[in-house]
């Protein structure tokens, strides 16, 4: 097997044992922040991925790049930015790693890199395709906040013939594109955030 195809499918562990259980907590921890004891009752008040991974979700992961955990109706807006947040340190981490690389000619260094961009831009596809408006996807629980009482009503009353077909494009890779734009996207504006991180390295390693 082509060894960048074993440290994607490495990131993509690292992602749904660490990412998807952060992305979780910080649903849960959100909405016990405020007020709602239901995730505590639920066990999902951990770090443990056994207590957040859905099986289905963790499979599209795995082989798609897209999925999700368990229980993503409260505080919708949480998980996504968790995997910002995780994405940001991971591009980080990548420029350090790439740099030192670069410097030290490693082939270790090369395929840590190789692992931390897969790492940052798995969590931030994870974010986008998280904030679809598709039930049972966050992006569809933040938008409810801005759209009436008929359209909550229709996406309640319709959800599993939407999910369904949301998840029939995903599968047969019609989505791709527009979600590979969104993807770049994002990528792009995290790479432009952590710009200050570039000189800094060159003026450490590259003097």
């Amino acid at each position: 097997m082509d060894p960048q195809k074993i440290l994607d499918y490495g990131a993509k562990l690292i992602v749904i044992f660490m990412c998807i259980p952060i992305h979780e907590y910080a649903h849960a921890w959100a909405a016990t922040k405020l007020g709602d004891d239901t995730p505590r009752y639920q066990g999902r008040l951990s770090l443990n991925p056994l207590a957040h991974l859905d099986p289905i979700g963790a499979l599209c992961i795995f082989f798609i790049g897209f999925g999700w955990g368990k229980g993503m109706a409260l505080t919708a807006a949480a998980g996504p930015i968790s995997n910002i947040i995780m994405g940001l340190i991971g591009i980080v981490l990548y420029k350090l790693f790439y740099v030192l690389y670069i410097v030290h000619y490693s082939i270790a260094l090369y395929y840590v890199s190789l692992i931390l961009y897969y790492f940052t831009a798995i969590n931030v596809g994870l974010a986008v395709f998280n904030l679809i408006p598709i039930p049972p996807l966050d992006g569809q629980k933040i938008l409810s906040y801005f759209t009436s009482s008929k359209v909550d009503r229709f996406m309640a009353q319709y959800q599993n013939y939407i999910a369904i077909a949301f998840m029939i494009l995903v599968v047969t890779g019609v989505l791709d594109t527009p979600i590979g734009w969104l993807q770049n996207g994002m990528f792009w504006i995290m790479d432009k955030l952590t710009f200050w991180v570039d000189p800094i390295l060159k003026a450490i390693f590259l003097k």
